[in-house]
């Protein structure tokens, strides 16, 4: 199972917020280039990094910074965050991004998802479905819709979309635990292979995760406050035997 560590960004600032509240911000680092260099030197799988301000307006906004943060690490960085036409992805791939997420697009714009996976591929192009009492939150988490997470990934599987990141929106910058039912519940019914997200807290989470069948974890806040220690993480989920 992959252990990703996040990196969010709001003015060139790598940040967590509670519950995607932008009013809930903690800024954790001035320098997200330092922090992905520091991730990577601890064993990860990749690192997930988010434009928080690009989902809020509908365009990559840190450009530069996720540039240079695909460019210091070795590893493969996976970029999302205001991605919504074909220009931005091969913008991002070209820049040193390992795969983009689409988000919103993924809800709102069903034939620019299926031009990106005809053109880069299934491997490029990662789905996030990030829900609201079930439901699918769009635009930076700011708009519920009615549409729910289970149907959507439904969907995606059947446009050939073969990863997603699992967010339950609730539990994110919690450090509480997972919803594990809800990603259960995905795990059963999305075909491909699903990242889990939101309320990772401790080692044993990740290790119930894995039992279920994740196929990858998100480590936000937990990975900053240091309340899991990636080396740690990374050692615990390779040596357990299932």
């Amino acid at each position: 199972m992959d252990i990703i560590p996040a990196i969010d960004l709001i003015n060139g600032q790598a940040v967590r917020l509670y519950q995607g509240d932008y009013n809930r911000k903690t800024v954790y680092s001035s320098n997200p280039v330092q922090v992905a260099q520091a991730f990577a030197k601890q064993g990860v799988s990749r690192l997930h990094v988010v434009d928080l301000e690009g989902a809020k307006e509908g365009k990559i906004v840190n450009t530069n910074i996720i540039k240079d943060i695909c460019q210091a690490v070795s590893i493969p960085v996976e970029v999302g965050g205001g991605i919504r036409d074909i220009a931005t992805v091969d913008t991002l791939l070209h820049n040193g991004a390992d795969r983009v997420i689409l988000g919103t697009a993924a809800l709102q714009d069903k034939v620019f998802l299926k031009q990106a996976l005809q053109e880069y591929g299934h491997h490029k192009i990662l789905v996030s479905i990030d829900a609201k009492d079930g439901k699918v939150a769009s635009c930076g988490w700011l708009n519920t819709s009615d549409v729910y997470a289970i149907d959507l990934a439904k969907e995606m599987y059947e446009m050939g979309v073969k990863y997603i990141v699992y967010t339950d929106i609730s539990r994110d910058g919690t450090l509480t635990e997972p919803n594990y039912p809800s990603i259960k519940q995905m795990i059963d019914i999305f075909k491909g292979h699903v990242i889990a997200s939101g309320g990772m807290a401790t080692l044993f989470q990740l290790i119930k995760l894995k039992e279920m069948g994740a196929q990858g974890v998100i480590i936000g806040k937990a990975a900053y406050t240091g309340q899991i220690n990636l080396n740690d993480a990374v050692r615990f989920v390779n040596e357990f035997i299932d």
